[in-house]
């Protein structure tokens, strides 16, 4: 039952942010992966051991995609599995900065299902399963803001140093057409903060790892938003960047999205 799912999920990003929240603040060592910019704590990978146990509890034999450790990186197009991030958001969480998210999300056949984000150090929990959003156990729906010139936008999902170059493309195409711009560094915060009504747009031409994107794309379109690629095509795992909006004004910020790269 999907129902099952969405409690299960729930259940597994609290037990996970639970154990990601103990170590917060606590001047955790901190590692890097594949640059300066991309690390990692042990917080990280003691998160994602606890959404595991409490997901085998009564999923033993589902896949699991999952961002630390030998999980899968890739979402499978069938059967059933579990897309994991156990801290969005790790720079900002070495940074004692409370914006990150434990994320988790149930895919069937390819299909999202449910999702569970998160935010312990803000209090707050975004949960959708196939109809409706709720934050904190209120339903949410995105923005019903219609001028773009109103829109607050986000950049997201981090450029590597050779590609900084898009990321101030991608600034001045959001302050050229909208009322302001945040970045939050924590992709799956923005996408909720979009579900919920708290900003109209997000914008990357990056190709985002599931575990950045997939529960907060689903938590977006079950609050009543739209989420493209950059080409206007719904977007998947995988997908050539990532365009959310409230969906009252998604050319605009598609247009946004493509001075990113010019073709």
């Amino acid at each position: 039952m999907n129902e099952d799912r969405v409690s299960v999920a729930e259940r597994a990003a609290r037990a996970g942010s639970e154990v990601a929240l103990a170590a917060f603040r606590t001047g955790i060592d901190v590692e890097t992966k594949s640059g300066k910019t991309d690390v990692v704590t042990a917080a990280d990978r003691k998160a994602q051991r606890r959404v595991i146990e409490v997901i085998r509890e009564t999923h033993p034999e589902d896949a699991i995609v999952g961002e630390e450790e030998d999980e899968l990186k890739t979402v499978p197009e069938s059967g059933a599995a579990w897309v994991i991030d156990p801290i969005d958001g790790t720079n900002n969480f070495v940074r004692d900065t409370q914006v990150w998210a434990t994320s988790v999300a149930a895919v069937k056949e390819g299909e999202t299902v449910a999702a569970a984000n998160v935010l312990p150090a803000m209090e707050d929990a975004y949960i959708a399963g196939e109809e409706g959003v709720t934050r904190d156990g209120d339903p949410v729906s995105v923005s019903s803001k219609t001028d773009p010139e109103t829109f607050v936008v986000v950049p997201t999902i981090w450029w590597d140093f050779d590609h900084r170059d898009q990321y101030g493309r991608a600034c001045a195409a959001i302050v050229e057409r909208f009322a302001d711009m945040r970045r939050y560094g924590c992709a799956q915060a923005v996408l909720s903060m979009l579900a919920s009504g708290q900003i109209e747009g997000v914008v990357t031409n990056v190709v985002a790892n599931p575990w950045d994107s997939v529960a907060g794309v689903h938590l977006v379109r079950q609050a009543g938003g739209v989420v493209t690629d950059v080409h206007g095509d719904r977007w998947e795992p995988g997908a050539e960047g990532l365009v959310a909006s409230n969906g009252e004004a998604h050319d605009v910020v598609l247009e946004a999205a493509r001075e990113i790269r010019p073709e």
